[in-house]
């Protein structure tokens, strides 16, 4: 019976994109453990016991995780499965890095010293300046963009097909952008022998995800928006820039910024919205907003 439930809760995931290979192996492991015990619903302690087993915290941690959300999707079907209390193991202790939202100054100075980068090649500096600048008008991740292929630029906007977890979509363009793309592939004929990769560098190739990231660290560090050793933009600020900035157009319509929320997750290929929902506390216009017509609620229902 558990690995039945098991089966339904993995093929929902994969069918929202997920990979969810890690969680599977995991699960079914719990099944077999409940199913040893002959127990047809999941209990608190089941999964107590089960996570408890565990050879390190950190495994026990996820293990209770892990059977804790497969308990809350069988507890909306049948309230006879438990829900254990969140955080028993304790809570993650990656937490999610604080975005730094770029302006836009900053962005044309970022793009204006990647025409600097020096490189084997003349086509390095304009790889890099063309690369970042779609990355911040787009919001694309990094692995997105260095996937792309020439061909993947269409009249109808850019095809991503190696999306997170496998996913493809289509990303419309403003003109600008366009023109700066179609720019760059009349700049990239210039490399001999360049393959099929949209972005490359002077042996034909796009450059890796971690050569941008040195390189755009240590154009943020020369410009001053970084410090030498501490924390300070990454490459991944501009998609966070991005998000927020859109979000901020909305202006003081919650409905409007709820529209602009779905359409977001969509263009920035989310396969969960929460993901979407987190740009909100990085957007203190919409958060001013949102806390001043809560105070109007609560006052007017006081009244």
């Amino acid at each position: 019976m558990m690995h039945r439930h098991v089966d339904r809760y993995i093929n929902l995931h994969r069918a929202l994109g997920k990979r969810f290979t890690k969680h599977e192996k995991s699960l079914r492991e719990f099944a077999a453990f409940a199913a040893d015990r002959s127990d047809l619903h999941v209990t608190a302690a089941l999964i107590l016991e089960w996570a408890g087993s565990a050879a390190t915290p950190n495994s026990a941690k996820d293990r209770y995780d892990q059977a804790r959300a497969f308990a809350m999707f069988l507890h909306a079907e049948d309230v006879q499965h438990e829900v254990p209390v969140a955080g028993l193991f304790g809570r993650s202790r990656r937490r999610r890095p604080a975005p730094h939202i770029l302006s836009q100054d900053q962005i044309n100075g970022i793009l204006a010293e990647a025409l600097q980068v020096p490189g084997l090649s003349p086509i390095s500096p304009h790889t890099y300046h063309t690369l970042f600048g779609l990355l911040a008008s787009t919001g694309l991740r990094i692995s997105e963009a260095l996937s792309l292929r020439c061909d993947d630029l269409t009249e109808d906007g850019l095809m991503i097909r190696k999306g997170k977890f496998g996913k493809s979509r289509q990303v419309p363009l403003h003109s600008s952008t366009r023109a700066a793309l179609e720019r760059y592939l009349e700049r990239r004929r210039i490399v001999r022998d360049a393959g099929h990769d949209l972005f490359v560098l002077g042996h034909g190739h796009a450059p890796t995800a971690t050569r941008a990231h040195v390189v755009f660290v240590r154009i943020v560090r020369k410009l001053g928006y970084r410090s030498p050793t501490g924390p300070g933009p990454r490459l991944h600020d501009l998609r966070h820039t991005f998000a927020v900035r859109s979000l901020e157009t909305c202006g003081n319509d919650p409905k409007s910024v709820l529209r602009h929320m779905r359409a977001l997750s969509t263009y920035l290929g989310h396969v969960d919205i929460n993901n979407t929902y987190w740009y909100l506390e990085a957007t203190p216009v919409l958060l001013q907003i949102i806390a001043t017509q809560a105070e109007e609620t609560w006052i007017g229902g006081a009244a």
